[in-house]
């Protein structure tokens, strides 16, 4: 008698405990467009546009320069995830080709750009715009894979975030980010939270 009623009553509550996990991350789930952006004039108040480019240099002196857009979703628990889109054009002093995304290992959000100062922005949101930093698995077109880290130190950003990208290719590391120059549209990203 005590069994039926542990199956009875047992059954659907182990059910619901298995599905509350699924539920609490999905509902805590970050979904993000990442932008190597084009910021005509240099500096605010912008526009901020798609279609910008961003370089980094490997210990050999060996400059890559990357173009890119996509999206992921960041699980609530830390952690990766297969559900990316993007890519762009990479190339370097010897090459160039395409990169898809095809992971994200991971996603640190900062927190919300400031009100100020106040730029023009053609891509989403301006309440959606955040600084962070987002680790994504790429795929060269040349069969090679990395790892590409897009870092967005917008206004109000806490300090240690890099503007801009690293990735390594291959066994090459292109770890020295370009910092971005004031007048000069190269080296900046844009993160914005869909949702």
């Amino acid at each position: 008698m005590n069994i039926k009623r542990l199956a009875l009553f047992g059954v659907p509550i182990l059910a619901l405990a298995a599905v509350m996990p699924l539920s609490a991350t999905a509902g805590g789930a970050q979904h993000v467009q990442w932008d190597i952006v084009s910021l005509v004039g240099g500096g605010p108040p912008g526009p901020i546009n798609p279609g910008g480019h961003a370089s980094a240099m490997a210990p050999d002196g060996d400059m890559i320069t990357l173009t890119g857009h996509g999206t992921f979703v960041a699980p609530a628990t830390s952690g990766g995830t297969g559900a990316v889109t993007g890519g762009g054009t990479w190339e370097t002093s010897s090459a160039s080709g395409t990169y898809e995304v095809t992971g994200l290992v991971s996603w640190a959000f900062a927190n919300r750009w400031s009100a100020t100062p106040t730029f023009i922005d053609n891509i989403g949101d301006l309440s959606a715009r955040a600084n962070g930093t987002a680790v994504l698995r790429i795929r060269f077109s040349n069969g090679q894979s990395g790892v590409l880290t897009v870092g967005c130190h917008g206004p109000g950003a806490p300090p240690g975030i890099i503007e801009g990208i690293t990735t390594t290719k291959g066994f090459k590391t292109y770890y020295e980010a370009e910092e971005p120059v004031g007048g000069v549209d190269a080296n900046r990203t844009l993160f914005h939270i869909l949702k």
